[in-house]
């Protein structure tokens, strides 16, 4: 569990206990380990080294600007597919050419920030001189030919990866398949090389490389070694064709650890990889690859408080604070989370998470929140040492897709963020106020229809 421990029958976060945390600011509460993050870092960096690859962090996992800070400290380049989560890269100190990005305007001139003047109140100036990101990946042919317009509009050079669905099953949840030919992302293999063919000229974009991404929480190494293969074999066509093949994006979608030993270490995930790019990247190839959930999710824990223990016909029913507002990953992948006490007794020391462990005096639960819809749960048929109203729960491997995808659903605020380092703890992101979600909607405003 990265950066967080039980001593004395109390979790911590670093060297600071998780009951202080929720005294200080309430519950729920998403508590981030630096120490945590730093640790899997360096992890992934020493695997990258054996691939001759550049991890540029997903920034949609968690896209707090302090955890994007800290990780641009570590070396970190960034991934982003959002005009939105390009200004929180660029506020987080990361230069441009070290970004990567699905979409347009914004990325390819400051001018069309929609920070303006804005940015200055965060430490960054000079967003009207800031120029293009360092790649841009592109899904489509429509989106390239309208990236080709607005370039040629701005004058403003751009440099691409064509995304290539390489058709290979990933073998996790259908929702977060991304490399089947039934899902949105990326184009045939046999559509790319006319589209290089077509742009071979244009005057302000250079399709440098390709990118493949096949999903997210995939737990088999062989998907990476099919679809690199695939990849390999198109960017071979190209070259026969005279397109010099500079970059080779491989994606993330990395599992972790939610349950002890479910998904392959980062070195596991790089060896499969790397024989198949070592000769090419001996040759000068640049490989890029876009981890998250492998930095963040056991980095980051979800602190929820008990509010109330309901006894049902067939059912035990935990209902805390935190549900499907807060972390909607198992009413939307049935995902699993491990789930126990922030304060327990020795006995019930977890020797790893689990859905059944074999301790004694375990209670079979369904853990809730409040929100007014059955799909709203943490877990179904969990079993957990008893526990009371007013405990505290910490469900764990929470640091990605947690707070990113919270909602205001039932008008729930969104949950404050906490990151530890060593025994310090700091808010860096505050509890939104039930005013705060009301605010847009003060007052209305008449449009101008023209009709």
């Amino acid at each position: 569990m990265d950066g967080f421990e039980y001593r004395n029958g109390v979790l911590h976060a670093g060297d600071v206990p998780l009951p202080a945390i929720a005294e200080a600011v309430g519950t729920p509460a998403y508590v981030y380990s630096a120490d945590g993050i730093r640790s899997a870092f360096s992890r992934l960096m020493a695997a990258c080294e054996t691939m001759g690859a550049k991890p540029h962090y997903a920034l949609k996992a968690s896209p707090n600007l302090h955890i994007c800070r800290l990780l641009r400290e570590l070396g970190a380049g960034m991934d982003v597919v959002s005009g939105g989560e390009l200004e929180r890269a660029w506020l987080a100190g990361t230069p441009m050419e070290e970004i990567v990005f699905a979409g347009v305007r914004a990325a390819l001139s400051g001018r069309f920030s929609p920070l303006g003047t804005a940015a200055e109140s965060f430490g960054r100036s000079g967003i009207e001189a800031r120029g293009p990101v360092g790649l841009i990946n592109v899904e489509s042919p429509s989106e390239l030919e309208r990236l080709s317009a607005i370039a040629a509009e701005l004058g403003v050079g751009a440099q691409v990866c064509v995304r290539v669905n390489p058709n290979v099953d990933p073998k996790t949840h259908e929702y977060v398949t991304t490399g089947k030919d039934r899902n949105k992302f990326g184009i045939d293999v046999d559509q790319v090389p006319p589209l290089f063919e077509r742009y071979r000229d244009d005057p302000y974009l250079e399709l440098v490389g390709l990118h493949v991404h096949i999903g997210s929480s995939v737990r088999q190494t062989d998907p990476y070694a099919d679809a690199t293969r695939v990849v390999l074999a198109l960017v071979d066509d190209l070259e026969a064709a005279g397109h010099a093949i500079a970059v080779l994006d491989l994606g993330g979608g990395w599992g972790a650890e939610y349950e002890s030993g479910e998904a392959p270490s980062v070195d596991a995930y790089a060896a499969a990889m790397a024989p198949l790019i070592a000769e090419r990247v001996a040759q000068g190839l640049r490989v890029i690859i876009e981890p998250g959930k492998k930095i963040m999710a056991n980095a980051g824990v979800l602190l929820t408080r008990v509010q109330h223990i309901k006894q049902g016909r067939t059912r035990r029913f935990v209902i805390c604070d935190a549900g499907m507002q807060t972390l909607i990953r198992p009413a939307l992948y049935k995902a699993f989370h491990f789930i126990w006490p922030v304060q327990i007794e020795a006995q019930h020391l977890p020797p790893k998470r689990a859905e059944h462990l074999d301790l004694e005096d375990l209670v079979r639960c369904d853990i809730v929140g409040p929100i007014c819809e059955s799909a709203d749960f943490l877990a179904h048929d969990r079993d957990i040492p008893e526990v009371k109203r007013g405990d505290l729960l910490a469900v764990f491997s929470a640091g990605a897709y947690g707070m990113s995808m919270t909602s205001n659903y039932n008008d729930h605020g969104r949950p404050v963020e906490v990151m530890t380092d060593g025994g310090k703890a700091t808010v860096i992101g505050e509890r939104q106020t039930l005013a705060a979600v009301l605010e847009r909607e003060r007052e209305g405003r008449g449009l101008e229809l023209g009709w």
